[in-house]
């Protein structure tokens, strides 16, 4: 063989290895998106699970409160229901503003407030709305790389060339949502 073949031979492989590994790598984080999209909807159905239990609760102090409930039911039954990461945020507002009220009316119920199991489901709350807000913060981290080799040259070329398509950020309706509630008995 000619040493102008093998030169070519050896460029060729070399971006062929080259195209390979950025392939991997865009998998392997497209593969993280989806896992870490999976641990958001892990961490939210512990906090829907939750919600019942907690409008049980206060229902049995304040049972003529009825519309907060039904209001409560109704955004956990839509949350659940969403798919994509807009859909999602927008139900999970609809959500939270529901579970405000529902704090309201079990702010009117003194004996309520001093419940224990009123209690433990507020802390269980809390842990899970933590866990919800670093899921969420992990799935975005995620996403950002995802993207960003996406578009990045050359690894811009590969995705193009393989269709892969970028992921859209988990992002809440406004910066009061972006806290975890705060609870206060």
């Amino acid at each position: 063989m000619s040493p102008v073949l093998i030169g070519i031979l050896a460029a060729v492989v070399i971006i062929v290895l080259w195209a390979i590994g950025v392939y991997n790598r865009l998998v392997r984080l497209r593969v993280q998106g989806e896992e870490s999209w999976r641990d958001i909807d892990t961490q939210l159905k512990r906090r829907w699970d939750l919600i019942p239990n907690l409008v049980e609760t206060v229902k049995g102090y304040a049972t003529h409160e009825k519309e907060v409930f039904t209001k409560v039911t109704e955004a956990r039954a839509h949350a659940q229901a969403a798919t994509g990461p807009k859909e999602l945020a927008a139900a999970e507002t609809q959500l939270r503003n529901a579970m405000v009220n529902l704090f309201a009316v079990a702010e009117a119920y003194p004996q309520l407030k001093a419940n224990e199991n009123f209690l433990q489901l507020q802390g269980s709350l809390e842990e899970v709305e933590d866990a919800v807000q670093k899921s969420r913060r992990y799935y975005n981290a995620v996403v950002r790389d995802y993207n960003t080799a996406l578009q990045v040259f050359p690894g811009s070329v590969v995705a193009s060339l393989f269709g892969f398509k970028p992921r859209e950020f988990y992002m809440l309706e406004d910066a009061e949502q972006r806290e975890a509630p705060k609870v206060k008995f």
